[in-house]
């Protein structure tokens, strides 16, 4: 299927070029160097032909850009939307070099992914499709190379197919992607990280602020893994959990969600909505809820100058890859609300995939304590580095983050 065109005030990559730019002209790069930094290393479109159970020929358009491979392999996700399109891949892409190092972990940045509704499939097309996709571009790949991981729709068992469909063509190798099951070479912890990372980071801001973790009122929009994770997270730690949404629709409490419930709901009917514990919310009215903390964990470019006015959060965890427009995180700051950027927030997937792929490579495997003490030291040492620029030159975590992180990558190249 060929994706759905995008609007024009919807688009990520300006997102991402914007913060780029603000932070290149910071420190002071030449044009060729901006040029060397913006322009992806490679782009790859391929088209896949798929048999469907039913006997008929669908074709679907698959995505990879690998942006930068200065500071090591390219890393990035593969994700599965309808809406995917390589100006979206490019974007996230970019967005992954600046994350891989602002965390300072030895990888570049790439990201992957098909214009398709994996609702529509069944598992067996789901499987051909994947396996279809990585036949397409395997030569790409590689421990050495790039390392695909789970995205917005894919998980470990899409992560299992590309692993076998790769060794398949190259010999068993676990190191080719990362987001595996722990069967298979995957690490403990790894499926809980992004989220368990929002909350370290989001925790260590709220401390800085002088505000209670305790009763605070949090909202999620998108509870698949990260947004699951990251209200248990918060949830166990003792803050109020007042709402939650998926692509179906939301539930609000002002009492307080009860999460393990709600949790179990969702794996039961595979979405939030109709949860009895509480009343129907909409995605677009979750955001602008007064509360505490506000958790976007969906898809990108959710919170706009349409919508940036009526933001009541006086934190945002962006827990999702560009959630934000350059013109509503003007509004956000303008008005005083406390943005923890993407490239910190959920950077705790990608380090934990870091620590994957490099158990794999060794073949000596960490416990969970280990893998969450080692995240933790990671992230907060990047969060550390950010507030303590922010603060020095009176700018916002998002621009101390960028300054860093393009820093980083501009001495490499």
């Amino acid at each position: 299927m060929e994706p759905i065109a995008r609007p024009p005030d919807d688009d990520p990559r300006e997102v991402v070029n914007t913060n780029f730019q603000r932070a290149a002209d910071r420190l002071g790069l030449d044009n060729e160097m901006r040029l060397l930094l913006t322009m992806p290393f490679r782009e790859v479109r391929v088209e896949i032909p798929v048999r469907m159970d039913g006997g008929a020929l669908r074709v679907f358009v698959g995505y990879r850009v690998q942006h930068s491979g200065v500071r090591g392999p390219s890393k990035g996700g593969i994700r599965y939307h309808p809406s995917t399109d390589l100006n979206e891949v490019r974007a996230l892409a970019s967005a992954m070099t600046w994350k891989t190092a602002l965390v300072n972990i030895p990888f570049g940045g790439a990201k992957g992914g098909i214009a398709v509704d994996p609702a529509e499939l069944t598992l067996a097309e789901l499987q051909r499709l994947t396996r279809g996709y990585i036949r397409r571009i395997h030569l790409l790949l590689g421990p050495y190379r790039d390392i695909p991981a789970p995205d917005v729709n894919t998980n470990a068992q899409v992560m299992t197919w590309i692993f076998d469909e790769y060794s398949a063509q190259h010999g068993y190798t676990p190191a080719c992607v990362t987001g595996k099951p722990v069967e298979l070479g995957g690490s403990e912890g790894r499926e809980a990280a992004t989220g368990r990372g929002v909350f370290y980071v989001t925790q260590a801001l709220l401390k800085d602020l002088g505000m209670a973790l305790t009763g605070a009122r949090v909202a999620v929009q998108g509870f698949g893994n990260l947004g699951s994770f990251a209200a248990r997270f918060f949830a166990e730690a003792g803050a109020k959990i007042i709402a939650v949404s998926d692509v179906s629709g939301g539930v609000l409490s002002e009492r307080g969600l009860d999460v393990k419930a709600l949790l179990e709901h969702a794996r039961e009917n595979r979405t939030v909505k109709g949860f009895p514990g509480g009343q129907e919310i909409s995605n677009d009215n979750l955001l602008c809820l007064d509360c505490d903390i506000l958790i976007p964990a969906a898809l990108q470019c959710v919170i706009t100058k349409k919508n940036a006015n009526r933001v009541r959060a006086r934190v945002i965890a962006e827990g999702a890859n560009l959630p934000t427009t350059s013109e509503a995180d003007e509004t956000l700051a303008a008005r005083g609300i406390h943005v923890l950027p993407d490239i910190l927030t959920n950077a705790g997937g990608v380090t934990v995939s870091y620590f994957e792929w490099a158990q794999n490579l060794q073949q000596i495997f960490w416990d969970e304590d280990r893998v969450n003490a080692e995240m933790q030291k990671i992230l907060l040492r990047a969060y550390r580095q950010v507030a303590d620029r922010a603060a020095q030159e009176k700018i916002s975590f998002r621009s101390a983050a960028y300054t860093i992180a393009v820093d980083r990558v501009a001495r490499a190249e």
